[in-house]
């Protein structure tokens, strides 16, 4: 019986969908080649970032209420921009509202103004509570705004940025220690 080493084989990979990926994820190597490879020989990769140590947060940890990481604002016959800047966020709280008013958190352009949530009572005499917790991508030049028609149309609400305009997690503030 005869040893022979092992020889390594490379072959083409034709797919224009993993081409398409690779030039997304990695734009710096959008220029160069045009073929992609795979190759049957094992490389072992060690991963020395802090994703592979564990020394990050999970999603819902990462995203928890800490001095100083979140802003809470009321209205009352009111209306503001609450975020201006570029990113993830998230938006929760409750509103009162009573009779035929409303409050609405929306996202403005500065043009076209989308609104991202509605809350009505519906009849006069009636007093509805609602609460709420939903997250919301702002892109530059968009701001999220929040109103209350009444002075019996309170809008209370906590937002705070959870991921940067890349996707990169915003830990609560301090963590870590």
């Amino acid at each position: 019986m005869t040893l022979r080493p092992s020889v390594p084989e490379v072959i083409t990979v034709n797919s224009e969908q993993l081409q398409s990926q690779v030039r997304d994820l990695l734009p710096s190597q959008a220029g160069f080649g045009s073929e992609l490879q795979a190759t049957n020989v094992i490389v072992p990769i060690i991963d020395l970032t802090q994703t592979a140590q564990g020394s990050t947060l999970p999603l819902d940890l990462s995203s928890a209420l800490a001095f100083g990481s979140q802003t809470a604002v009321q209205f009352i016959n009111s209306s503001a921009t609450i975020i201006t800047a570029p990113g993830f966020y998230r938006i929760f709280g409750t509103t009162s509202i009573d009779g035929n008013n409303n409050t609405q958190i929306a996202a403005t352009d500065g043009a076209t103004t989308t609104i991202l949530a509605i809350y009505t009572a519906g009849t006069a005499g009636t007093t509805v509570t609602y609460t709420f917790d939903f997250n919301v991508w702002v892109k530059p030049g968009t701001s999220i705004t929040a109103s209350s028609s009444a002075a019996t149309a309170v809008l209370s609400i906590t937002h705070r940025q959870i991921a940067d305009t890349e996707g990169s997690i915003v830990n609560p503030s301090g963590f870590p220690v």
